[in-house]
């Protein structure tokens, strides 16, 4: 592990370690007089779901503008791992899991992940953890797995914006706000112990939180500390399946190739021992294609499509998770009260992906035999024979590190003014290895494999060889080993400043607020050098343009290809595995890896670079509320100017050049105007009417502005380069409610909304003087040097850019949620559901808007039942995603081609009963995750065309809760 990110782990754990002791000695403190008071024990403000329920449809039934909540003990008595999890069944909210079904992060009405704005405690925050297996977080997503729900008292979903909410959510935005110790005066001690078992691993992993928490008169002000630690461990183990994309042959014939695609070739003659009665150099024309695959023409032949890596998929592993809190408050008096949050955190996942892949694509050796499509052309039988299959091990550790300063004050000054202010800071780390060693079977050997695609969620793709074996033959030739590591950080700052002036009736509120947001992502490669040392046959390393040995096992390699075997065990998933303890130290692994140089990208795609985001805002907004009669009306009515400097950093490679050889800082500026109105209409019979206009805003993908500079043409006259000057997506937003409040917790809503997004991209050109490019002058060719001096020189000379450029298309999103809170004492005293359900559509007109927005499902919809009375409490809840579109067309080159996710339907439990006569009133838990062992599946345009299958299984925690 790379040596510096050792140091900060260690000051990050030494915090983690000093929380612990702080929550260890409020525990003792309280404990004392608790004891000196005669054992009497003081009872927690939030005592149940039913409590917490009425608390959010109470919160929901004051609010000026559509915004939904969840409290601390709906947060907390979910059978949740995280807050991305709670946030999931509130209506409109959709959730993005990792392969292992934990959740990760959020998307609100109809966009993606990246338009949602996330808050912490009011404060803009960013996570620089990499998102899903094999996704790039380039964008403006925050992961959600690194904060668990016990440490945090409320969420609020803002779906409607206010001039004094931070900007940058186009669709909504999430603050989460943290436990302090007025939140429950006094005393105030809860632990919970769980253990979790995972059907999957067939393992065991604790889990565990202590939040404790006092407050004193001092006699010169109300004193409080609540300091809290969470720890998570969990085993997991995930099998599916994965592709890659999908593709088809090459061939020259006819009306053939037409749907695009061309990935590979077929042998154009029988190879040596292909076995399957097939004479070795017989060509494979025509002819013989067409003779040895009766009933499918040459036609549907080329464009018969199959996985291009079709590969059963193996993840085990360790994912560890360490969260504090610690929150201080101090009120001088009833007016005035100081506050100071620090939320800390750290990540560990260890784990081994393993893949046996069937090699299809760029390969020109297989011959199909029998091989039978459906009207779609996909591939539904037949034998490949000549086939080949590839291991590829990798055995990733991941380290992650969060925390997060803030620290504030509120001041009544007197009846008609009240002042707020708050600063923050937070910073977050990432460190990935990413090692992968891969192997081939050997070619010609008679390895054949059996295709069958006529059912199942994903193709049996099965070789007559044991690929389990060792020994089965297993040869550099064509393999490699990659050490590509990735390194994050990212921070944000921010000073807001609020002042109030007037009571609830009537006031205006002003404030200003400074942000500033630094990201930077550095892919760190040295797999020349390290394959030079396993498998190239040692010696002296020198860097491209150098010629670079091939990967061969050749004599003076660390592995050479006679001693391949002895690094190859069977494996756990029906194929062979590395020996990687033994591989890492005959290969000097970890000093290749310390020693990786920069590179221009990471094994995920995602680009270095570095952004640097400076926004100064300001706001007025004025809040009212009149009553006449039986009606009661609030308003809300704002603007929020924004103005923000972005530099973005990226690296330059020379023309001509091999690698990067330093780095070039473009730079802009944009500022905006986002009015907002909301109002809400108390009406009699317990009704309530909303409405809502807004503008919002998201600033543009990050990646898409990285510079990234090269020249196509001696002269420098045509360039390709990421585009600092792209303006935020912006959105103007319409909604309509109405809502009936039915009693105790009870309420029925339906809303309609509408968002007009503009702001997205097309590849365009820019003609622009050749100094706007950032590129250095003498970094050019001597024969580029002189072309642009003969055009009037550097600031005169015009270079033709290619580059994404803001269209003037627009995606209308409309939609409508339906909620339903209602308990039904009327049958069974402690009995009642919720149930909310999201319809969206979504339309495009003019250039550059998709068609729709990618990630979304059309409906959602959550049903919950719950029962709770006396010591008694259980709850069921269905969650529910139709099948979505996952990316644009064009997939693998066939132009029809999109990734599409299929709908997800999951099953929670959580029950418990209390036993209020022990000490701490324990509380019995059982959870019960994904009852009925739902799967993960994306196809490929079609149905049968499986992209990817992930079984993540079913989880079940078992525990104790109790308080003080």
């Amino acid at each position: 592990m790379n040596s510096s990110f050792k140091k900060t782990s260690a000051r990050t754990k030494a915090l983690l370690l000093g929380a612990t002791f702080l929550a260890g000695g409020i525990f003792s403190e309280a404990h004392a007089q608790t004891a000196a008071a005669g054992g009497e024990v003081q009872e927690i403000v939030v005592t149940g779901f039913r409590r917490s329920l009425a608390e959010s449809t109470n919160a929901k039934r004051e609010a000026t503008g559509f915004q939904d909540s969840i409290f601390a003990e709906d947060i907390g008595k979910f059978p949740d791992t995280n807050l991305a999890e709670s946030l999931n069944r509130i209506p409109g909210v959709q959730l993005t899991r990792e392969i292992t079904g934990e959740g990760l992060n959020i998307a609100i009405r109809g966009l993606g992940t990246n338009f949602t704005k996330i808050l912490l405690n009011g404060n803009q925050i960013a996570v620089a953890s990499t998102g899903r297996t094999d996704a790039q977080n380039q964008n403006r997503e925050v992961d959600l797995d690194m904060f668990p729900t016990e440490l945090f008292n409320r969420l609020d979903v803002n779906k409607t914006p206010v001039a004094s909410m931070l900007e940058g959510g186009v669709s909504g935005s999430v603050n989460m706000r943290s436990a302090r110790p007025f939140d429950n005066p006094g005393r105030s001690i809860n632990y919970t112990l769980q253990g979790a078992y995972n059907d999957n691993s067939e393992k065991w992993s604790p889990r565990g939180s202590l939040i404790v928490s006092q407050t004193w008169d001092t006699g010169i002000g109300e004193f409080g500390v609540l300091a809290g630690v969470a720890i998570a461990r969990n085993k997991v183990l995930t099998t599916g399946f994965e592709t890659i994309g999908w593709t088809n042959a090459n061939l020259a014939c006819a009306g053939c190739n037409t749907n695009g695609g061309n990935g590979f070739n077929f042998a154009t003659t029988v190879p040596a021992n292909a076995g399957n009665g097939l004479t070795p150099g017989t060509p494979v024309d025509a002819a013989f294609l067409t003779a040895r695959n009766p009933g499918t023409s040459l036609v549907q032949l080329s464009d018969a499509l199959i996985p291009r890596l079709g590969r059963p998929a193996y993840n085990k592993g360790d994912r560890d998770r360490d969260s504090a809190l610690i929150s201080i408050e101090y009120r001088p008096s009833d007016s005035l009260n100081f506050y100071f949050d620090t939320l800390l955190g750290q990540a560990n996942r260890k784990f081994e992906r393993l893949d046996m892949n069937w090699v299809v694509r760029n390969s020109n050796f297989m011959v199909p035999l029998n091989v039978q499509v459906d009207q779609n052309n996909v591939v539904t039988s037949g034998t490949f024979a000549n086939s080949q299959f590839f291991l590829e091990y990798r055995p990733y550790e991941e380290d992650l590190e969060f925390f997060n300063l803030n620290p504030g004050m509120s001041w009544q000054v007197n009846d008609w003014i009240k002042v707020d202010a708050q600063l923050n800071m937070s910073k977050s780390k990432f460190f990935r290895e990413a090692p992968t060693v891969l192997v081939n079977t050997p070619l010609n050997t008679g390895l054949t494999v059996t295709y069958d695609n006529t059912g199942g969620n994903f193709p049996s793709i099965t070789s007559n060889r044991d690929l389990n074996d060792p020994n089965l033959g297993w040869t550099w030739a064509g393999g490699r080993v990659n050490i590509q590591n990735e390194r994050r950080v990212t921070k944000t700052k921010g000073a807001h400043l609020d002042t109030t002036f007037g009571d609830d009736t009537l006031n205006l509120k002003i404030g200003g607020a400074w942000d500033r947001a630094d990201r930077s992502i550095i892919a760190l490669d040295n797999s020349p050098a390290w394959q030079q040392a396993v498998c190239g046959g040692g010696g002296t390393f020198q860097p491209a343009p150098a010629p670079q040995p091939a990967c061969d096992g050749r004599a003076g390699s660390a592995v050479t290809q006679g001693a391949l075997a002895s690094f190859l065990r069977p494996g756990p998933g029906g194929f062979i595995t590395v020996d990687w303890d033994a591989f890492k130290q005959a290969t000097n692994y970890d000093a290749f890896s310390d020693a990786a140089p920069f590179s221009t990208s990471a094994a995920t795609g995602a680009r270095s670079g570095i952004i640097n985001e400076e926004t100064w805002g300001g706001y007025a907004e004025f809040n009212g509320t009149s009553e006449f009669r039986d009606f009661v009306l609030k308003y809300n009515a704002g603007v929020r100017y924004v103005s923000t400097d972005q530099k973005i950093t990226g690296p330059f490679t020379p023309p001509g050049g091999s690698a990067a050889t330093g780095f070039q800082t473009l730079g802009s500026r944009y500022d905006a105007y986002l009015p907002s109105f909301n109002a809400s209409l108390q009406m009699p019979h317990n009704l309530l009417f909303r409405l809502a206009a807004s503008r919002t805003l998201t600033r543009p993908d990050p990646s898409a502005m990285l510079p990234g500079t090269s020249f196509s043409d001696p002269s420098a006259q045509s360039a390709s380069q990421g585009n600092p000057n792209l303006t935020p997506f912006k959105s103007n937003n319409f909604d309509a409610g109405l809502e009936w409040y039915t009693g105790e917790e009870g309420y029925v809503g339906v809303v309609g909304f509408q968002k007009e997004v503009s702001g997205f991209t097309v590849q365009g050109t820019n003609t622009i003087p050749f100094r706007q490019l950032g590129v250095p002058f003498e970094a050019l060719t001597a024969a580029q040097q002189t072309a642009i001096n003969n055009r009037g020189g550097p600031d005169v000379a015009t270079v033709t850019v290619t580059q994404q450029v803001n269209a003037g298309g627009v995606l209308t999103i409309r939609g409508y949620e339906l909620n339903w809170v209602q308990p039904l004492t009327f049958l069974l005293d402690g009995l009642g559901f919720t149930a909310n359900y999201t319809r969206i559509y979504q339309s495009a007109s003019g250039a550059g808007a998709p068609p729709v927005a990618i990630g979304v499902s059309p409906y959602t919809y959550n049903l919950t039942g719950y029962y709770e009375k006396g010591p008694a409490s259980i709850r069921l809840s269905w969650t529910y995603n139709d099948d979505q579109i996952s990316s644009t067309p064009n997939q693998n080159s066939v132009p029809v081609a999109q990734l599409r996710t299929d709908a997800r339907g999951q099953l929670d439990m959580s029950a418990s009963y209390e036993m209020d006569w022990l000490p701490t009133s324990p509380r019995l838990t059982l959870d019960v995750i994904n009852i009925t062992d739902e799967d993960q599946r994306q196809t490929f345009e079609y149905p049968n065309a499986a992209f990817t299958y992930y079984k993540p299984g079913r989880a079940v925690l078992l525990g104790i809760r109790g308080r003080f």
